[in-house]
């Protein structure tokens, strides 16, 4: 993305705006905070469990006295507070060059801070890379949603300045060096001129070998977000593991919601030939022969197998975890995802 492509919060918000927002209003009836609200945060009262009821509302100790199952109802508050964890981490710059999971990320944060505030709630933010990198106290109105729009893209630009330099240096190398690399990936990865939409994989960010740590962030949000919260995480999940205790502890206090952002080319590589691979969090690179149908289906069961973990440890943690991918549209994306939700609160 260079000079010319900059996308600055004011524009990307007005493109929301006429794009998702607009497209929203009515099919949710004006109620935004159905998109991931589960429950209110004032307890008024207990009653009887009935089936499809959340577990974790059940009142233990009143269960164990009754020797009937007992839950907790609670009541909406007029002023909703949202958290936005949003991993910003070097495995967010793959994806289309078009709509790499960054910018994704960066459109659903906007989005739901649109919206939310729009609807009178105050929305914060925090962001991490191999740590957290910043975090923005509740607040309503278009300023805070601006506020969180620039965070990401500022990042998202510096990472692509960043990526420049390095692809600069690399083609500098010469044919012996790291430079055939570089161009071999480009005609290869890159998919120069055979009709397929172009992918490319980010340069690994400076600190080489660190693995992102997603449990950085639940635990600074689980000290930061000390009032009862609606709390939305958003990333890929590509994660060292340990992820799921902190979430868990997340949950028993807030309602949480997990977006996972995905790009289909993660777990169906495109027959392209022989190209090189480099894992953007930690630098390691293979060469891989994506014409080899044993290969792609390999690749393919192990992304099920992985995606099948993820959901178990969610569901463990006692969280729902919702797919949002690169090439789908956003508007779709966050109607399945309000719908799947209504259901499960019946």
């Amino acid at each position: 993305m260079g000079a010319t492509d900059t996308l600055s919060a004011e524009r990307l918000l007005r493109r929301l705006e006429w794009r998702v927002v607009k497209r929203l209003d009515g099919r949710l009836q004006g109620d935004y905070r159905s998109l991931f609200r589960g429950s209110g945060v004032d307890f008024t009262d207990l009653r009887e469990y009935e089936p499809g009821d959340d577990l974790r509302h059940i009142e233990w100790n009143v269960t164990a006295r009754l020797d009937e199952p007992y839950v907790r109802e609670y009541v909406e508050e007029r002023e909703l507070t949202a958290w936005l964890l949003l991993d910003h981490s070097a495995s967010m710059g793959f994806g289309p060059v078009d709509r790499q999971k960054d910018l994704v990320l960066a459109e659903v944060a906007t989005t739901l801070a649109h919206v939310l505030t729009r609807s009178g709630s105050r929305v914060g933010a925090i962001v991490m890379d191999t740590g957290v990198d910043a975090v923005i106290p509740p607040a309503t109105g278009r300023t805070q949603v601006l506020r969180i729009a620039k965070t990401l893209l500022d990042r998202r630009e510096a990472r692509a300045a960043a990526d420049e330099a390095v692809a600069g240096a690399v083609g500098a190398a010469g044919p012996s060096g790291r430079g055939w690399f570089g161009r071999r990936r480009a005609r290869t990865a890159g998919l120069a001129g055979t009709g397929r939409t172009a992918f490319r994989r980010r340069a690994p960010a400076p600190a080489h070998g660190v693995v992102t740590d997603l449990s950085v962030l639940l635990t600074a949000a689980a000290g930061i977000a000390r009032r009862r919260s609606l709390v939305i995480v958003v990333s890929d999940f590509i994660s060292a593991d340990g992820w799921d205790v902190p979430l868990g502890r997340l949950a028993r206090r807030h309602e949480v919601v997990a977006l996972q952002v995905v790009d289909p080319r993660e777990s169906e590589l495109p027959d392209a030939g022989g190209v090189y691979v480099e894992d953007a969090e930690t630098g390691e690179q293979i060469f891989v022969d994506t014409s080899d149908v044993e290969f792609r289906a390999r690749l393919a069961a192990a992304a099920a197998a992985r995606q099948a973990d993820l959901l178990e440890r969610a569901r463990k943690a006692g969280v729902d975890l919702y797919p949002v991918r690169t090439d789908d549209d956003l508007v779709r994306s966050l109607l399945r995802i309000s719908e799947l939700r209504r259901r499960r609160r019946r």
